[in-house]
């Protein structure tokens, strides 16, 4: 919390001042040494980074470790964002200190991963908020984690479920059998209550799942760019104190050690550097971008509006590259994308930019767009020459066409929702208006084909994420809100609230964006919207697994929600949105796919 500007102070301010606006005009008029240099006298309800100049770093290429058996260790380290920082706390995974290893894999050939608690100290330890999930003080030197691969279709007990959590010292050994297409997935922690604390301290890698025709060799049969001409980007957004410290708190009214709505950040990342850049040669890259960030949505574009290719996304690749300008990533989604910088002169630069507003209650505070990842140097070596495939699948030496989007068996429609209580936050973030605790969770059939309808009914945006099963996008309709709400009022938090937004939509459906048309594992959610995707659930038989196994590791179940606390056996998966403080704070529920 900052030492000069109190919570109570504020509200009292707000009351005074005649409301928000009334108190930033007694602020503006007032001297802006008042204020420490992390807060902006004309956003005193954001802090700020202090000032720190781009294109300092080189971009880090990420190491890349492969083989059937894995050491995924998480520590406790040191890291230099900036050249013009000091050192930070940090987390990493496997010996970096920051993030982790890139892994490669090959279809169906499995990994195993040897996961090890080895955290001595977190950097985030006065941020926990041992008001959620059953979190207590042991948590903060004791810290919890559970490793998930993100986009994986494995057994519910090498999944990285959040209740099946490791304190430091012990170890896991999950079986990932890597039955699924090649693609680019990503492994983060995933442990109950503290997930946007350790995904944010750096607990990231990236795993990249070959095959025969997406090799990673030069001479791949697809005739895609390799090597040093591949180049995975795991983007973030942070906000940094003046000593260099990663911050996790986005504003002073929200006490430290309290939950907060969304820990936006007003400095791009990307693999650890802020604001770096990259040296490339004159010729075709393929760039592997995954948005690791805590809360914001990114519209993407290069400075000069340049076209580049989309040509895979979160599950695989799409069936021919897609010419676009932009590309519009939510938190956990990835995209696949060709780049060439052929077409531009030895010497010149191209900014990866950003111009997506703020989600709509950030911007209420002062939250700003955050405009630039990282600048792309034109050299004068040549690089790798060929162009853009013309198909990706169905041809000689190329997997299969995607299949066509099956027809539902079973609609079900699930909800997004802030439901408000006299409290301190006012408002938690919910899936169809319940906790985490409840026993009232999805069991779809095994085998079935269903359609998820997933009615946003908040002013902010909430990427959704399916553990196990993959699935198709149809598309989006803009709905009226109120009166859905007025229609069917929303219960007690605690009661299912799942209404159809059918009869409420007020626009056609808006079809799946170029980069959606693949197989997902995320969808983002637009404010005041319902999402409607399609999903077939996977038999225990065509997995080679029993999704539907019970499981569970005794003292390691720490957040489990048994009577008393007692912990419980496991069974299922989880689904939530991935924004991490509204995954922390219940907008994540259990469901179970039943035989």
């Amino acid at each position: 919390m900052s030492e000069r500007i109190s919570r109570r102070s504020f509200l009292r301010a707000v009351a005074l001042g005649g409301g928000l606006g009334g108190w930033l005009g007694a602020v503006s008029a007032g001297s802006a040494s008042a204020f420490p240099f992390d807060i902006d006298p004309l956003r005193p309800l954001m802090f700020s980074s202090p000032p720190i100049q781009p294109y300092r770093d080189r971009l880090p290429i990420l190491p890349t470790t492969s083989g059937t058996s894995v050491d995924v260790q998480a520590s406790s380290t040191l890291h230099q964002f900036h050249a013009d920082l000091a050192p930070s706390p940090a987390l990493a995974y496997s010996g970096a200190d920051y993030l982790g290893a890139t892994i490669e894999a090959h279809v169906d050939q499995p990994t195993m991963m040897a996961f090890r608690n080895a955290v001595t100290v977190h950097p985030f330890a006065v941020d926990f908020d041992t008001s959620l999930h059953g979190l207590s003080e042991r948590d903060r030197t004791q810290v919890p984690t559970a490793t998930h691969l993100h986009g994986g279709v494995n057994p519910p007990q090498f999944d990285g479920h959040p209740e099946q959590v490791f304190r430091p010292g012990e170890e896991y050994l999950h079986h990932l059998p890597n039955r699924q297409d090649a693609a680019g997935l990503w492994y983060h922690d995933h442990a109950m209550g503290v997930t946007r604390l350790n995904i944010y301290a750096g607990l990231v890698g990236l795993y990249l799942l070959r095959d025969d025709f997406d090799t990673g060799h030069a001479d791949n049969p697809l005739g895609l760019p390799a090597g040093e001409f591949e180049v995975p980007l795991v983007l973030q957004e942070k906000m940094f104190t003046a000593d260099g410290r990663q911050r996790i708190r986005s504003t002073p009214t929200v006490p430290q050690g309290s939950w907060e709505g969304g820990a936006v950040g007003d400095v791009g990342v990307v693999n650890g550097k802020v604001w770096p850049e990259l040296d490339v040669a004159r010729g075709l890259y393929r760039l592997r971008l995954v948005n690791a960030g805590s809360l914001s949505v990114w519209n993407l574009y290069f400075g000069n509006r340049m076209p580049f290719w989309v040509i895979g996304g979160d599950n695989g690749l799409l069936d021919a590259p897609v010419a676009v300008t932009r590309v519009r990533l939510s938190p956990a989604e990835r995209a696949d994308l060709l780049v060439d910088f052929g077409a531009l002169e030895p010497g010149s630069t191209v900014e990866l930019c950003n111009d997506e507003p703020p989600p709509f209650q950030a911007a209420l505070i002062g939250e700003r767009t955050m405009p630039r990842f990282c600048r792309f140097r034109v050299g004068t070596a040549r690089g790798y020459s060929g162009a853009p495939p013309a198909t990706l699948r169905g041809g000689p030496g190329q997997p299969e066409l995607l299949p066509p989007i099956p027809r539902p068996q079973v609609f079900r429609d699930v909800t997004l929702s802030q439901p408000s209580d006299v409290r301190l936050p006012p408002s938690i973030m919910s899936l169809n208006n319940l906790r985490y605790s409840t026993e009232d969770i999805e069991l779809p059939r095994q085998g079935t084909v269903e359609q998820w309808n997933i009615v946003n009914a908040t002013n902010d945006p909430h990427p959704v994420h399916l553990h196990l099963a993959n699935f198709r996008v149809l598309g989006r309709q803009v709905i009226e809100t109120l009166r859905l709400a007025f229609a069917a009022p929303q219960p007690p938090l605690g009661i299912r609230w799942t209404p159809s937004a059918d009869a409420f939509t007020i626009s056609p459906l808006l079809p799946a964006e170029p980069w959606e048309r693949g197989f997902k594992d995320t969808v983002l959610a637009n404010a005041n919207s319902v999402t409607r995707i399609v999903v077939r659930f996977p038999t225990a038989e065509s997995l080679g697994f029993d999704p539907d196994a019970v499981f569970g590791h005794g003292a390691h179940d720490a957040h489990g929600h048994g009577p008393g606390g007692v912990p419980r056996s496991l069974q299922g998966y989880v689904w939530h949105c991935h924004i991490l403080d509204h995954e922390d704070h219940e907008m994540m529920l259990r469901y179970r796919t039943v035989a």
